[in-house]
């Protein structure tokens, strides 16, 4: 393992720090020259920590997929496999609707087809599937339902509603009104 010297550490910690701030602002498509001139260091600082766009936002969003990992992981254990499976993703949805780019970044990889799937929808995978699955044997959730179905319906209502008045709320109600199902039971 590489060992940074202090002001690499300081440099990183610096470009994180002001990434965080725009993309919350602008989104993923952040400016990498902007985060650079915020942050006192030049481009090439910048592309040798983050060596491009895709590693600066997994950076970026890394913390926080951590806490939803380990949500994840407290949840697989529930007697109620459904009720787990909803409170997960209803936590996604915060997130997603919160964290402005993580809905393009997640989509982006979903798209990928699995050329290129990123660390953040890795993680994320990984961390959803037994809550799936524990929803799927327990006859919660269809057996063609996918992860990626999953991750792509959370990241389309976020983008959906990120100009609303309040699009965490509206998320949840789409969120709702999915898991619910678009006609009524007869």
């Amino acid at each position: 393992m590489t060992v940074r010297r202090a002001d690499a550490r300081r440099n990183y910690a610096r470009i994180l720090a002001v990434a965080e701030k725009e993309v919350a602002a602008h989104g993923a498509e952040a400016s990498l020259e902007q985060i650079a001139r915020v942050a006192g260091v030049g481009s090439a600082t910048v592309r040798r920590h983050f060596p491009s766009r895709r590693a600066l936002l997994e950076a970026v969003f890394s913390e926080r997929i951590s806490v939803l990992c380990d949500q994840a992981e407290q949840l697989s254990g529930a007697d109620d496999a459904r009720a787990a499976l909803l409170a997960w993703l209803g936590a996604l949805t915060s997130y997603a609707t919160t964290a402005r780019g993580m809905a393009e970044a997640l989509t982006e990889s979903t798209a990928d087809s699995g050329a290129h799937v990123d660390a953040c929808s890795a993680r994320l995978g990984a961390a959803v599937d037994p809550l799936l699955r524990n929803a799927e044997r327990a006859g919660a959730v269809a057996a063609h339902v996918t992860v990626t179905d999953l991750i792509s319906l959370v990241t389309g209502i976020a983008l959906a509603t990120e100009h609303h008045d309040d699009p965490t709320a509206e998320a949840h109600r789409l969120l709702a009104l999915t898991v619910a199902g678009i006609s009524p039971r007869r």
